[in-house]
């Protein structure tokens, strides 16, 4: 087959194409990063993903099916959620007119058009226009990854090294279910292959408190900390102060409403193997060693 995977030099897309070449696809991809590292040899061939909509439709020309990751995580400059609906409107109609034959969207748990959130809203567009294509798709929502090079759990980790307490937005009692990204990726592959249209959640097999993950993490690194349940506004206040001395975004209002919201969990059946704290145990000596840096991985 022929398949373009949008992001296959970056995170969750880079999982799914090393899937694909071992089983002999054929792979391309559209990416805004074309000087990023290659970890595929040349095997995989780069396209802007400049959301031209002539431009993406000639680049998509022969390919059978798209794969999307795309999606921007909070706004910055003309780099904003609504406009990461446009764009992915544009990627949806220029695989139409390519030929595309099937489209597997990485969406998000819990979208809603109804939602006042606009990383909500904006993944329920996207879904609609994915559906409203009258291609043939598989629609995946996870809730919050994890794996190597992974951002929120990384993070939780590597604060947790380095301060003697850790600030808990409310009280803590709102639920959080991982799903590592290798299971992410194995489901994305299965996608490529049914014939089915189905929309389902990609999620991990357990889920935690937000304050038993917190504490779960700091155990298995050896990091005991003090857990400080705070009104939300202080914590964001908090992270904002931390994001001054990593040159980043730690935290938005947005993700903090998601998270209190339980909209990172899931009511359907956990379709991801390995277990949080498995894969937690498994990385203890490397989670958190260093920040990971949304703003270095996407916009330098």
């Amino acid at each position: 087959m022929k398949i373009a995977v949008t992001g296959a030099f970056s995170y969750t897309g880079k999982f799914i194409t090393s899937r694909l070449l071992a089983r002999g696809e054929e792979v391309i991809t559209l990416t805004n990063h074309p000087n990023r590292p290659d970890p595929f040899g040349g095997k995989v061939k780069a396209f802007p993903l400049d959301f031209d909509e002539a431009g993406m439709t000639n680049s998509l020309a022969g390919m059978d099916v798209l794969i999307n990751t795309y999606w921007v995580r909070f706004d910055k400059g003309n780099n904003t959620q609504p406009r990461a609906v446009e764009n992915t409107r544009k990627l949806v109609n220029a695989a139409k007119a390519a030929g595309v034959k099937r489209i597997v969207h990485i969406s998000i748990a819990n979208p809603s058009k109804d939602s006042h959130l606009p990383y909500y809203w904006g993944k329920a567009a996207n879904e609609k226009a994915v559906i409203d294509s009258g291609l043939s798709y598989a629609i995946l929502r996870p809730t919050v990854l994890v794996g190597h090079e992974d951002i929120l759990i990384n993070n939780i980790a590597f604060l947790l090294r380095r301060f003697p307490f850790f600030l808990i937005p409310g009280d803590g009692t709102y639920r959080i279910q991982p799903v590592y990204v290798d299971d992410l990726a194995d489901l994305a592959v299965e996608g490529v292959y049914s014939k089915e249209n189905y929309i389902i959640d990609a999620v991990g097999p357990d889920s935690y408190t937000f304050k038993e993950l917190v504490r779960l993490v700091g155990e298995t690194i050896g990091a005991r900390r003090t857990l400080i349940s705070v009104p939300p506004k202080l914590a964001l206040l908090a992270a904002q102060f931390v994001s001054l001395f990593v040159n980043d975004v730690i935290l938005t209002p947005e993700e903090v409403d998601g998270l209190m919201g339980n909209l990172l969990v899931s009511k359907e059946p956990g379709r991801g193997k390995l277990s949080f704290k498995d894969w937690l145990k498994n990385n203890r000596g490397t989670i958190g060693m260093k920040y990971a840096s949304e703003l270095k991985k996407h916009y330098v």
